[in-house]
């Protein structure tokens, strides 16, 4: 499954690389994509995309990052043209304040409930959608995702949605701390909404 990571200049470094490290565990194809050549995080970390933004339109699953940049990509509706994301075709996640891209693409409902961080509650409740006390939200082929460490809980709702249950939790099982793993990775397969049964 290829994957795109939507990455915006002054992103979050936890939310690109933690999902996209764990998808690829997982042997999908995640890929960090970009709107330029290279953009800078949040902490200045400069890195080059490996994908063009119009990859999100073709990918099979899209995860939509998030970092102070996200308003200023919001701002920029040339940006934001070059995007055609389809739900009925595409898994779509967002993390965060990319809940705010969601929304400036048409993906949510008035009233909606969603998952992002706290510093965004004010903003998501100014457009009209309702921030949820959740770390994880999925209606359909769209989710939310809130904090930085729930990029897991969207790697796991992808995984299992790609290769089933036993690859989303031995992917949480692997990654999480020693001693904690059985525990863990329970725990982050039933916030995201996956039920498994296999044993890794």
């Amino acid at each position: 499954m290829d994957i795109a990571v939507i990455t915006v200049d002054g992103f979050n470094e936890l939310d690109s690389f933690v999902v996209s490290a764990l998808l690829n565990r997982a042997g999908q194809n995640a890929f960090i994509t970009t709107a330029t050549p290279k953009v800078k995080s949040m902490w200045g970390v400069e890195i080059e995309g490996q994908k063009p933004l119009e990859f999100a339109n073709q990918a099979h699953a899209v995860v939509i990052g998030s970092g102070p940049g996200t308003r200023r990509f919001i701002k920029q509706p040339e940006t934001l043209a070059r995007l055609d994301l389809d739900p009925s075709r595409q898994m779509i996640a967002s993390q965060c304040s990319g809940v705010l891209i969601l929304h400036a693409l048409g993906l949510t409902s008035p009233g909606q409930a969603v998952c992002t961080d706290l510093g965004n509650a004010g903003a998501v409740e100014e457009r009209g959608l309702v921030m949820s006390d959740q770390p994880f939200i999925a209606r359909g082929n769209v989710a939310t995702a809130g904090g930085c460490l729930a990029s897991q809980y969207i790697a796991a709702w992808i995984v299992e949605r790609a290769a089933g249950a036993k690859a989303a939790r031995d992917m949480i099982w692997y990654a999480a701390p020693v001693g904690e793993k059985d525990d863990y990775a329970d725990r982050a397969l039933a916030a995201a909404g996956v039920l498994a049964n296999a044993e890794v």
